[in-house]
């Protein structure tokens, strides 16, 4: 591949070929009748060497899936199984994505790319394999939000319209199609481990522990492994759940093949950021329930990992799980210190934890009675000074904030002179696509995409997903 710049930090490293045959199949992408280049995210592609690639060769990559030098020589779709709203379904797996490649961070970190919509696999049941634009043009927008908000999350890649006409029952159609290529830390989910838990495959489910422990997390294994790996699992998670809180996002469908054992968010559907602090606010049309509610979530993801120790169980006794499990909420308390102080722009972290829930309590109670917009308030409150506007309702926030000093940057970002908050609510998202959709106007999304990043910045956010 003599047109490929082989940039020095393009460090391919398909370590998930370790794990054998049995964890995945090979298949190969559809065909598309187009590839229109819509969204390209060099900031992420330069951190794995992939910058430099013209368009053309993006196209060959990430719309036909020309395996890159030295990676995957085919593509991977990936076995897993998975509580569905709290019911067990054995016929998952990658239906309609694979993995395409891995490559090594210079830091050591191992990140995947894989898609959404790049067809039919083994796994696709009935359906055709393919993505919608709009579900792409909406996972852009969720994962740049998430990052400049300081949530663990995949990031969108790529985003290709690819031509075909697609028939949907939850959106006008037919309507367009794409395909997204993410950027991950890993495509393990908890469905994975009850594949093997559901099959009784001990070996195989050693073997992924290792391979999690050593390649995902980059850990040498203890005496316990299992244990380990648990632990690992326990605590990023917790910390995923602080970081939904504090954005005021709601995934939608976190059932165990939605969840990472990286503890990092990916694979959006149906979400929602909150405009104010609602509880029982929901993002799927659905969840007739609510069980994924906005405050609900720590308690799903809670119970989804608790899944996960159920399926460990085929090769661990019972008290390290249960151990390590009843550390998830002292975790969740303890990570909600973090986001929660970089987003009002304080001085402190994990050491502060208690004082940060407190602040934490007094900011939910008063949202909650004065339904006052969540990103109105953590935009007029960075820095720890409440504008003289917000009544004595907010004195007891006033109180909490007054403990924590400010950053010294303080409101010095450009960000901060703007007249509203960068929020990124459905009736935006429907704007943005309506004008993609209508007029194949695509400069509001890339123009929201901006705003985002600046909004990331003006938070010192950009490094979180790492």
């Amino acid at each position: 591949m003599a047109d490929f710049p082989q940039a020095p930090s393009y460090v391919a490293d398909p370590a998930i070929l370790k794990l054998g045959d049995a964890f995945y199949d090979a298949v190969e992408a559809a065909d598309f009748p187009r590839a229109i280049l819509r969204f390209r995210n060099d900031r992420a592609a330069a951190e794995i060497g992939l910058a430099g690639l013209s368009d053309r060769q993006w196209l060959d990559h990430f719309a036909r899936f020309r395996p890159l030098p030295g990676n995957l020589p085919r593509p991977l779709a990936l076995r897993y199984h998975g509580h569905q709203f709290r019911t067990y379904n054995p016929e998952l797996g990658d239906g309609r994505g694979f993995t395409f490649a891995q490559m090594r961070r210079l830091d050591g970190a191992l990140l995947e790319l894989g898609t959404k919509g790049s067809g039919h696999t083994p796994w696709s049941r009935f359906g055709d394999g393919r993505l919608t634009l709009k579900g792409g043009v909406r996972e852009v927008l969720a994962t740049e939000m998430l990052e400049a908000l300081g949530v663990k999350t995949s990031r969108s890649f790529s985003l290709i319209e690819t031509g075909e006409a697609l028939q949907r029952n939850d959106e006008p159609s037919p309507t367009r199609s794409a395909v997204l290529v993410r950027m991950s830390l890993g495509h393990i989910r908890i469905g994975t481990f009850q594949r093997l838990a559901y099959f009784g495959d001990t070996e195989n489910m050693r073997r992924l522990v290792d391979y999690c422990l050593a390649e995902m997390y980059g850990v040498e294994p203890g005496e316990d492994p299992v244990a380990q790996f648990f632990e690992l699992v326990v605590e990023s998670t917790a910390a995923l759940a602080a970081s939904y809180m504090v954005a005021g996002f709601v995934h939608g469908v976190l059932n165990t093949d939605n969840i990472n054992v990286m503890g990092e968010s990916f694979d959006y559907g149906p979400w929602r950021f909150a405009p104010t602090f609602d509880p029982g606010f929901t993002a799927a049309y659905f969840d007739h329930a609510g069980l994924y509610a906005f405050g609900r979530q720590p308690d799903a993801i809670l119970w989804n990992v608790a899944q996960l120790a159920v399926s460990l169980r085929l090769i661990s006794e019972a008290p390290p799980l249960i151990e390590r499990l009843e550390r998830f909420e002292p975790l969740y308390r303890r990570h909600y210190a973090a986001p929660l102080l970089r987003r009002l722009g304080l001085a402190g972290g994990e050491a502060d934890a208690d004082r940060a829930w407190q602040l934490k309590d007094a900011i939910d109670e008063t949202l909650i009675a004065t339904q006052w917009p969540i990103d109105r308030f953590f935009f007029d409150g960075f820095g720890g000074a409440l504008p003289a506007g917000y009544g004595a309702e907010w004195d007891r926030v006033r109180t909490a904030l007054a403990g924590f000093p400010p950053l010294p940057s303080g409101r010095a970002h450009p960000y901060f002179s703007d007249a509203e908050p960068c929020s990124m609510l459905i009736d935006e998202v429907e704007t943005i696509w309506s004008a993609i959709d209508r007029d194949d106007n695509w400069s509001p999304l890339h123009a929201k995409v901006a705003a985002i990043r600046r909004l990331g910045e003006a938070l010192g956010s950009r490094t979180a997903h790492r």
